[in-house]
């Protein structure tokens, strides 16, 4: 099996995690501030090139009633960038509550603040990871 990336993309920040060579768990990355199209476009390449995933998972934020709404049309726009562009393919996940739970483990390890802030999305992109290799065990 080779590395799964997983990209958790918010309107400001962008959560990676990276999983083992042999799919079995999920590490942290970076929480990526986005700075414009074109470079975070470059920023994902560096990723990419520097962890060689066989695959790309991303959050799939649908909303709770599981209609696809304008969050998950833009996470299907980087998906299809980053195969495009990168040749890796693409593959999402239904997130929907990750980033709560992601507080929530957060709050359980009295992480506050701008570290909060600056880890939240990380987090985040563990768990969909996380559930990604579960799911495909």
């Amino acid at each position: 099996m080779e590395r799964i990336l997983a990209f958790d993309p918010g309107e400001r920040r962008v959560g990676v995690a990276v999983s083992d060579p042999l799919g079995l768990t999920a590490q942290p990355v970076e929480t990526y501030t986005r700075v414009s199209a074109e470079a975070d476009l470059a920023h994902y390449g560096e990723l990419i090139r520097s962890w060689q995933p066989g695959k790309i998972v991303i959050g799939y934020p649908l909303h709770m009633n599981a209609d696809e709404g304008i969050k998950a049309k833009q996470s299907r726009e980087l998906g299809a960038l980053l195969e495009s562009t990168y040749g890796v393919p693409v593959d999402y996940l239904d997130e929907r509550l990750t980033t709560v739970q992601a507080h929530r483990i957060l709050t359980e390890s009295s992480v506050r603040g701008k570290k909060r802030k600056q880890t939240v999305d990380t987090v985040a992109a563990v768990l969909i990871l996380e559930n990604y290799l579960q799911m495909h065990r």
